[in-house]
């Protein structure tokens, strides 16, 4: 049975397994240009894309592997054909899939037909990839992640959902700010709850940004405006307004440094003050999307290859000498 990662919850106890592999890759990529030799990945996107798409298709390139971009327009489920048959054909030609979906439902129904590992290049309900990539950049700058905090400021979605379960799964304490009835999906946060008790580490939604963001060592912002909801923007503009990360919410934690995943929306949810300072670590961000995606791919396309990657080498026996050949005897005189 293939593994899928549609979830955060789906990297679990390997999450810092995954982080690893990706900081090694990063530092020698040319050791890893042939880990996924003659492997192909093919990548359905629903909804444009600017970082997971070439990210993913630079990585499989870089990994020695091949990726194919499919939109909905070119294939038959554009046409009517469903989403289990599609996942069947699919399984057949690929090693692995890459979907980026409206739906969580659909993730989930082309997981659940496929024979080949799934990942999710975001959906309505979460962004793991997104997430493993913010987890390097952290471990990155800070130099760890046990016992930091994280404030998530602004909208409860799908990036603030694998965030939290990724906070937890990590060790690092998270605070989400978020105003009444944009708060994150009720079911993830009682899991990553759940998990942070067990990791003793904190995990709260306050309504108030600067109560959320004192004492933080990293605020974190998204879009107001998601894709799928630009019905809604006028209200969520008013509605989140108090929610912006300028130079002053960045004040009350004067070490804190600044997180978005991108695309900004300069003047709505940031302001150019904060995205551009020393203090923004977005461009490390963004690039570290194309290192924890290799790790993810290696992962689940390269047949165990984190777990070669953390084994230590086996202990080889030094080759025997050869034996001596014995002098002949030498005959008396």
């Amino acid at each position: 049975m293939s593994r899928h990662l549609i979830s955060m919850l789906d990297l679990g106890e390997r999450t810092r397994t995954i982080l690893d592999l990706a900081a090694r890759i990063k530092e020698s990529p040319a050791d890893h240009r042939s880990a996924l030799a003659s492997k192909s990945l093919g990548m359905i996107f629903e909804k444009p894309s600017t970082r997971t798409r070439v990210s993913f298709e630079v990585a499989m390139v870089q990994l020695g592997g091949h990726a194919l971009n499919l939109s909905p327009k070119d294939l038959q489920i554009g046409r009517g054909e469903t989403t289990a048959d599609t996942a069947k054909v699919l399984s057949r030609y690929l090693d692995g899939i890459m979907y980026r979906a409206f739906s969580n439902e659909m993730m989930r129904e082309l997981a659940a037909n496929s024979s080949v590992p799934v990942i999710s290049g975001l959906d309505d309900r979460e962004h793991p990839c997104q997430i493993v990539g913010d987890l390097l950049t952290v471990r990155e700058h800070c130099g760890k992640l046990s016992g930091l905090t994280l404030a998530y400021v602004g909208d409860g979605n799908n990036v603030c959902n694998s965030l939290m379960l990724g906070c937890a799964l990590a060790g690092v304490n998270f605070v989400g700010a978020c105003p009444e009835g944009f708060e994150p999906d009720g079911d993830l946060l009682a899991k990553a709850e759940a998990l942070a008790a067990r990791g003793r580490t904190r995990m709260s939604i306050v309504g108030d940004p600067l109560k959320a963001v004192r004492g933080a060592d990293v605020i974190y912002t998204d879009v107001w405006v998601s894709m799928g909801d630009e019905k809604e923007a006028a209200e969520r503009e008013r509605v989140f307004a108090p929610y912006q990360v300028n130079q002053s919410l960045m004040d009350v934690a004067p070490h804190s440094l600044f997180m978005h995943c991108l695309p900004a929306h300069r003047g709505y949810e940031v302001t150019d003050e904060v995205i551009d300072s020393d203090r923004s670590i977005v461009w490390d961000q963004a690039e570290n999307r194309l290192h924890a995606q290799k790790a993810i791919l290696v992962d689940l396309l390269g047949e165990g290859e984190v777990a070669a990657q953390v084994r230590p080498a086996p202990v080889v026996a030094p080759p025997k000498a050869a034996k001596k050949k014995k002098a002949p005897k030498r005959r008396g005189k």
